[in-house]
C-alpha cells in the first residue's frame, strides 16, 4: 500500500500519463461492453457523444504524449 503513494512523488518510476491514458481506455472498452450487452437483450443504452468523444481525447492525447517522451528524451 505505500508503494502506490509514491505515484505522486516527483522522483517515481510511474508514467502517469499511460496510467490516466490506460484508465480511459478501459473505461471506454468497458461502455462498449455493457452497450453489446445491453443491445443483446434489447435495451438501448445511451451514450452521449461528448461522454465518449471526451474519453477518447484523453486517451489519444496521453499515449501520445508518453509516446513523443519516449521518443524524445535521448534528444538534447
Amino acid at each position: 500500500m505505500k508503494d502506490i503513494w509514491s505515484i505522486f512523488r516527483d522522483d517515481n518510476s510511474w508514467n502517469e500519463k499511460t496510467i490516466i491514458g490506460f484508465l480511459s481506455f478501459a473505461m471506454m472498452v468497458i461502455t462498449g461492453i455493457i452497450d453489446i450487452g445491453s443491445g443483446i437483450f434489447g435495451y438501448e443504452l445511451e451514450i452521449k457523444e461528448f461522454v465518449y468523444n471526451s474519453f477518447l481525447i484523453i486517451t489519444l492525447g496521453s499515449f501520445g504524449i508518453a509516446g513523443l517522451e519516449n521518443v524524445f528524451k535521448n534528444r538534447p
